[in-house]
């Protein structure tokens, strides 16, 4: 057993302190992410949780610019993104891609700007691959009470309304009827995907921050009858993503001396490949279903 242990975690695995930063800051962020993207994919807003995530950017930008924890800029400028949206009507398609690609624009001017500030006069010039690829091996151990506030917030925001949230993404007539007060907990709503996004673009950065909302809920929907069963699945595919990223990229270090593997790399592949399998087993599935159908085989 310890001879397989030791292949699969590289030497010092579990006495690194980057690395379990980076398991409980990244685990973290896999969870909220899970749990806010079914309800994102379900809701058809994944090019809000799209544009959120690159409009966060600018917040991380700033962050090295003020000196502050780079969670409060990608929360910060999330949070101010979602209160514009905020104002579009949540069940006008068109009003809210509209706003949303506004939105959108502005945030990444502002980060090109930033991101210029912070290479000719800051001289952080890993700041944009930081903002954008994230660096998950170099998030200070100090900013893990500062995740856990935010990852609870933004759970507990979709515990309280998870019921008519989840009757409202599935059909806005029928929340009406239930007396469901649509624009409230469309802003709820809101406010939990800006706080997903942003712990997403702090742990494997902005322009991949997509992924991790995205990837494992749409391969949980695909495989789950049911929208609870599609969130805890959700949450376990990105926990593994995550996990299975860190471990893979510390282990790169061995494979390549000095010169490991981006982190955020190894995340995307791992919620690619599930989805992918995901995609094929239903496919065999439906396949044998037609199969066993009268008149398919001549039964």
């Amino acid at each position: 057993m310890h001879r397989w242990l030791t292949m699969i975690f590289a030497p010092g695995f579990f006495a690194n302190e980057p690395v379990l930063t980076a398991i409980v800051v990244g685990g973290g962020a896999a969870v909220v992410a899970g749990v806010v993207g079914v309800f994102t994919i379900i809701r058809g807003q994944s090019f809000a949780g799209h544009a959120l995530a690159d409009v966060s950017s600018a917040g991380g930008s700033a962050s090295f610019l003020l000196g502050v924890s780079p969670l409060l800029g990608f929360t910060g400028m999330a949070l101010i993104a979602a209160a514009v949206m905020g104002f579009a009507d949540m069940r006008d398609a068109r009003e809210r891609d509209l706003l949303t690609g506004i939105v959108l624009g502005a945030g990444l001017g502002l980060t090109a700007l930033f991101l210029y500030f912070d290479i000719n006069s800051m001289s952080t010039s890993g700041a944009a691959i930081t903002v954008m690829f994230g660096s998950m091996f170099s998030i200070p151990a100090s900013i893990i009470p500062l995740t856990l506030i935010v990852a609870v917030g933004a759970i507990a925001a979709i515990v309280v309304a998870y019921r008519p949230l989840l009757v409202s993404s599935l059909s806005a007539e029928l929340a009406e009827a239930q007396g469901v007060r649509s624009r409230v907990i469309g802003l709820t709503y809101v406010l939990a995907l800006s706080l997903a996004v942003a712990l997403a673009a702090m742990t494997i950065g902005a322009i991949l921050s997509t992924a991790l909302l995205i990837g494992p809920a749409a391969t949980a929907l695909r495989v789950a009858n049911r929208p609870a069963s599609a969130v805890v699945l959700s949450v376990v595919l990105g926990l593994g993503a995550t996990w299975g990223g860190i471990l893979l990229a510390y282990d790169s270090f061995y494979w390549t001396p000095g010169h490991g593997w981006p982190v955020s790399f190894f995340i995307v592949t791992f919620v690619l490949l599930f989805y992918v399998m995901a995609t094929l087993l239903t496919h065999r599935g439906a396949g044998r279903v037609r199969a066993h159908r009268p008149g398919v085989c001549g039964t």
